[in-house]
């Protein structure tokens, strides 16, 4: 455990932690929820999983296809429509180091964070009810990936917290997508700084407050516009039920038709 980052053994994770690990030398990290057994329950953009072709503009897992697991069978398995996969801790890492996302931390520590996506001040909810959330969402699925409102360290937060961001015009609860949006705010907001103070040093450590006090703003643990959300009625407050009801008439409609021609 360190300002940087949490990095851990495989012995060291229990099941219902939230687990990440760094891709493409660190640019950006892929979460997910350990369950035990070898297993992690992750969030990835579903129209990624199976093209050939990787995007660096995919921040927050972009997908190569895998060959099958020759280890574990059921390792990949996602329902159709769904961006959340079940997956063996090997091709989660996929050669990449394993860290450990801290939950319950002081204001002090979060702040004193470098990189964001590491931490946050809320606390977890007890390991089954964590596992349980993220077996649900992996056989009804978690709404589609947005790398600022919805992505994979939003699904592995919601599974350890089950809470849920109402306010859906700007970011999500994810620290990563939080620091990719403070750093240049706070560079801007400090800029007109640069008029009084003459020293490069003294401009450098305001922007660095204005940054690190903006991904504190958007943490899960201390805005105002989160409630909490059981799992089963995830899908009503995030409007995907009525979406699926619309789809399902629309079906019945068009078998209507069918049998009438």
């Amino acid at each position: 455990m360190g300002l940087l980052s949490n990095k851990v053994e495989r012995n060291e994770i229990k099941p219902g932690d939230h687990i990440y690990t760094y891709r493409a030398v660190f640019t950006y990290s892929h979460h997910g929820i350990f369950v035990g057994g070898s297993k992690v329950v992750h969030f990835r953009p579903e129209r990624n999983l199976d093209s050939s072709i990787e995007s660096s503009s995919e921040l927050y897992d972009p997908i190569s296809p895998q060959s099958a697991c020759p280890i574990f069978p059921d390792c990949g398995f996602r329902q159709p429509n769904s961006g959340v996969v079940l997956s063996c801790l090997d091709c989660f890492l996929r050669n990449g180091s394993l860290y450990c996302f801290e939950y319950g931390v002081t204001p002090s520590v979060f702040l004193a964070k470098v990189r964001g996506g590491t931490c946050t001040t809320a606390v977890s909810d007890p390991p089954g009810m964590v596992i349980h959330r993220a077996m649900y969402l992996l056989q009804n699925g978690f709404g589609n990936y947005d790398i600022f409102q919805n992505n994979c360290e939003d699904f592995a937060l919601y599974c350890k917290t089950g809470l849920l961001i109402m306010e859906k015009l700007g970011v999500g609860g994810s620290g990563q997508a939080s620091s990719v949006i403070g750093a240049p705010l706070a560079a801007l907001l400090s800029s007109p700084l640069k008029l009084l103070m003459p020293s490069p040093v003294g401009v450098a450590t305001v922007t660095a407050g204005m940054y690190c006090m903006s991904r504190y703003a958007t943490d899960i643990g201390v805005r105002s516009d989160v409630i909490k959300v059981a799992v089963e009625d995830l899908a009503v407050n995030l409007g995907w039920a009525a979406s699926h009801d619309e789809a399902a008439q629309e079906s019945e409609a068009s078998n209507r038709q069918l049998m009438t021609l």
